[in-house]
């Protein structure tokens, strides 16, 4: 009888002790301390089991669980006498940022706070015994909601100190999810006040803590060392790309295969390796997602059940604000393509809004991204360089941008839709009325970042673009600024059914010295695909003349003309 699939359990005393469906990673406590780091950061991208990873690590080594083995019994680590008589015997200081989505600096410093409070409240039997001094005492009493920020930056050392007096050892520290109060705070404006004050507690904590055992964090994404990690040249980082902890994070393909005989779903198994697969972490590939598997298995059936959960509000805002030149590639990745670009796995959270590269980093940490291939080369000037060719990770993801990009457009309310059919129609009279709603709508929605380019008519025209082929992927291929003829068109059409036209279309901005009003703006535009034959790339694929429409649209603010 197949176990029963808990989702969202995230306590691994609680998953062993229900008996739900659970995939032992345990051999990850061995690796993990044989490899003799003194702190670790493992980033992977969201619901991949770090939390449940971290539980499992607490129960393992926390005092708190000594005499425990039988949550462990039966799993891999247990058949290994070395690891049974090591289980229960450090003190253990574990805790979490992944509640802490602030919206100001102030709220942020509370709920760590509050955090911080929690864990001197769950050792209070430290000042029983007098294991603590007068000034320690009176530090431990100072620890509360309200503790100035030099006090909360010192909690973790001192807590440290104190315990590893009342055991006579050592501390392992855990911290999950240490990256959520940065995400927010590079979206709310806050970033460089939370950095110093992070700087300060992980410089406290992990570096100049002479009672620290082994530590490790967890995130999705590395930031800078400059940013935080500056002090700490004692820190090992796992990334996506790091051959360390290649399974121990989400689920191999065997894994997932033997799942799906166990609940009578041998049959599905291309579907959803279809659909879920494709995270790469070092050399393991086919890694699956462990929250889509286990709500498949749950509800047997398809889902966009990850990317539903994950916090995509920050990847969204970035591709849509972004460039002309990273709406492109963007749109090459959604046809299924790939893009060649150079990343550094460090983000550099305050320059997602100046440097592409940040960005295609930050979507390859999120797991919206996976590595084609990578290539080394040197430069002329003798430097190393890296290049990786990126393509989406799998079909649920392209599955959640495509409903992304659908949303971007609710806010036309109709218009786009109605567009897209008049387009169809070759309609041109309701193509203008439509097209002036969609850009009035959401025209500066696509160039609303921290550094507005100033360039909103490009910025909207490749988003509006990208609707295009979300919204006709099944009638036509849509690409975008490719060479035909004697030059480089706007946007192209071209048609998947042979009863269907080829579309032409080219935009453009009303250049006052030059045209008196958007008709002119519009003929050139009309002209340029004329004079530049933008028709040969349909041509030549055996399209008609007769059958390709053009169309110019010409741009003044707000206001949209559209003529053919």
């Amino acid at each position: 009888m197949a176990r029963t699939v808990g989702i969202g359990k995230q306590d691994f005393e609680k998953v062993r002790k229900e008996g739900v469906f659970y995939v032992d990673k345990t051999k990850f406590i061995r690796e993990w301390w044989e490899s003799g780091d003194d702190v670790t950061l493992i980033t992977r991208p969201g619901r991949f089991g770090k939390t449940l990873n971290m539980s499992m690590l607490e129960k393992f080594f926390s005092v708190q669980y000594a005499g425990r083995g039988d949550l462990f019994q039966g799993l891999m680590i247990w058949d290994m006498e070395t690891y049974r008589k090591l289980q229960g015997t450090y003190p253990v200081i574990s805790l979490s940022f992944a509640a802490v989505k602030e919206k100001s600096y102030a709220m942020t410093i509370s709920r760590i706070n509050q955090i911080l409070t929690n864990l001197y409240s769950a050792n209070k039997f430290l000042l029983e015994d007098g294991i603590l001094d007068d000034k320690e005492r009176n530090f431990y009493a100072s620890v509360d909601v309200n503790m100035n920020e030099t006090t909360a930056t010192m909690a973790l050392h001192q807590l440290s100190i104190y315990l590893s007096r009342y055991y006579g050892k050592k501390v392992i520290i855990l911290l999950d999810e240490y990256d959520t109060p940065m995400q927010e705070a590079y979206v709310n404006g806050y970033w460089e006040e939370l950095v110093s004050f992070t700087r300060s507690m992980f410089n406290a904590a992990f570096k100049t803590n002479l009672y620290l055992e082994r530590a490790i964090m967890t995130g999705i994404t590395r930031v800078s060392k400059e940013s935080i990690f500056s002090d700490l040249n004692n820190l090992e980082v796992v990334t996506t790309t790091s051959e360390k902890y290649a399974d121990a994070f989400g689920f191999r393909e065997d894994e997932v295969f033997a799942a799906l005989d166990e609940y009578g779903l041998s049959e599905r198994k291309q579907e959803v390796k279809k659909w879920y697969d494709g995270f790469t972490f070092g050399r393991q590939k086919d890694i699956y997602n462990p929250w889509s598997i286990l709500n498949y298995l749950d509800k047997g059936q398809i889902g966009t059940y990850w990317t539903n959960t994950s916090s995509n509000s920050l990847a969204g805002t970035l591709i849509r604000e972004g460039s002309r030149n990273l709406k492109e590639n963007f749109a090459c990745l959604l046809q299924g393509g790939s893009i060649v670009v150079e990343i550094d796995e460090q983000i550099v959270y305050d320059q997602l809004s100046e440097d592409e590269s940040a960005i295609w980093s930050l979507l390859l940490a999120g797991g919206y991204l996976k590595v084609k291939n990578v290539k080394t080369y040197a430069t002329d000037f003798g430097e190393w360089k890296q290049e990786y060719e990126l393509e989406l990770t799998n079909f649920e993801v392209g599955a959640m941008f495509r409903h992304m990009i659908r949303k971007w457009f609710s806010r036309a309310v109709g218009g786009y839709s109605d567009f897209i059919k008049a387009l169809m129609l070759g309609d041109v009279k309701s193509m203008n009325l439509y097209m002036n709603k969609v850009a009035m709508a959401t025209f500066s929605y696509f160039d609303t970042g921290r550094n507005p380019s100033g360039e909103e008519p490009e910025r909207f025209y490749h988003g509006f673009v990208l609707g295009l082929m979300v919204e006709l992927a099944d009638r036509y291929i849509v690409t975008s600024n490719r060479e035909s003829g004697f030059g480089r068109y706007d946007v192209m059409l071209e048609p998947r059914r042979p009863e269907d036209d080829g579309i032409i279309l080219e935009f453009k901005v009303q250049d006052r010295t030059e045209e008196k009003n958007l008709s002119d703006t519009a003929d050139a535009a009309l002209k340029q695909i004329k004079e530049k034959k933008y028709k040969t790339a349909l041509t030549e694929k055996g399209i008609g003349e007769g059958n390709i429409r053009c169309y110019g649209f010409a741009f003044c603010g707000k206001q949209v003309l559209i003529k053919n």
